[in-house]
């Protein structure tokens, strides 16, 4: 009954983190009602709530729950890593989708086990995962962009060349290339068109995005519109430099590779082992469950797996 019991809280936690995905890939079509709202512009004409009410009520109950939350400066600082991420969301929004997910995962294992120990540890659980996907996201999506950055800027300077304005070669990209790249420059375009000052929407993508190569991209261009010069020339130079990067960077994560491989071994191997006496040394593990120093060396052991993972991490992670 017990095994049953774990299975089917884990059954469930992975239906409640498989909603929380598929809301946010649901709040990512961005519709020119979305982008709007981002500019404090109303959306209540939006027709999209016809095609997907489960998901629009879903997403209003969401919206009005966080909205006391919007001034919080802990919720203002995860604004911008959520943008950072390419959530369209805020941070109060993502504070509160965690939150339920967490306590109702909670709630469930407490109905499951009547153990009321594990139900805040499982909700905690849930909590360190959602910020791990989140932290995992921001840092996919930074190495994807400055992997197109070198493209994106041999694109500019082409388009430069062939008589194009800087804004409308922003365009190019916009159009031409493929996310998370394309998505920013659309958002600048997007913010030119709402009022806003291309060099106030470049330091706004700069902030966003995060990445030193395009902070170095940014400031060119600013001193180029201050001074003037070939910018075309100047693009291509700082092309070329972050392309050599890039290049280095890939060799390091090929030196590295058996470092990070170290890492999901110290991770997965003590699962495997578990599964494994779990299933031909049963009575041995069910002091883990049943005895208290058991269940308080089990968190003592994932917690120090959690730290030796993110050690190996700092060490590979080799700043270029």
């Amino acid at each position: 009954m017990l095994i049953l019991s774990a299975a089917l809280c884990t059954v469930l936690a992975v239906v409640f983190i498989g909603f929380v995905i598929l809301f946010l890939r649901r709040t990512q079509s961005q519709n020119i009602f979305r982008r709007l709202r981002r500019h404090n512009i109303s959306e209540a004409t939006s027709r999209a709530r016809e095609k997907d009410p489960l998901g629009q009520r879903l997403y209003l109950f969401v919206k009005r729950t966080a909205k006391p939350f919007l001034a919080w400066q802990a919720s203002r600082s995860l604004d911008i890593r959520l943008r950072q991420a390419g959530i369209p969301l805020y941070g109060a929004e993502f504070i509160i989708i965690s939150l339920i997910i967490s306590v109702t995962t909670g709630i469930i294992i407490y109905v499951m086990t009547m153990n009321i120990r594990l139900a805040p540890a499982s909700a905690l659980m849930v909590i360190m995962f959602m910020w791990f996907w989140l932290s995992m996201r921001i840092r996919h999506r930074k190495n994807s962009f400055t992997e197109q950055l070198g493209d994106c800027l041999t694109t500019v300077a082409n388009a430069l060349r062939a008589g194009y304005s800087f804004q409308q070669a922003m365009d190019v990209v916009s159009k031409e290339m493929e996310p998370p790249i394309s998505s920013e420059f659309e958002r600048v375009m997007t913010d030119v068109a709402m009022g806003v000052s291309l060099e106030n929407a470049l330091e706004q993508m700069n902030r966003r995005v995060g990445s030193a190569d395009f902070d170095l991209v940014v400031t060119a261009v600013l001193i180029q519109r201050e001074v003037g010069g070939n910018l075309a020339q100047i693009l291509d130079t700082i092309s070329d430099t972050i392309n050599e990067r890039v290049r280095m960077k890939r060799e390091i994560n090929a030196l590295t590779a058996q470092g990070r491989l170290s890492s999901w071994v110290l991770i997965c191997l003590p699962i495997a082992m578990a599964v494994f006496c779990w299933t031909f040394n049963h009575d041995q593990m069910m002091v883990f469950v049943e005895e208290e120093a058991g269940r308080y060396a089990l968190i003592f052991a994932i917690i120090m797996e959690i730290i030796g993972y993110l050690v190996i991490q700092r060490i590979v992670d080799i700043e270029i």
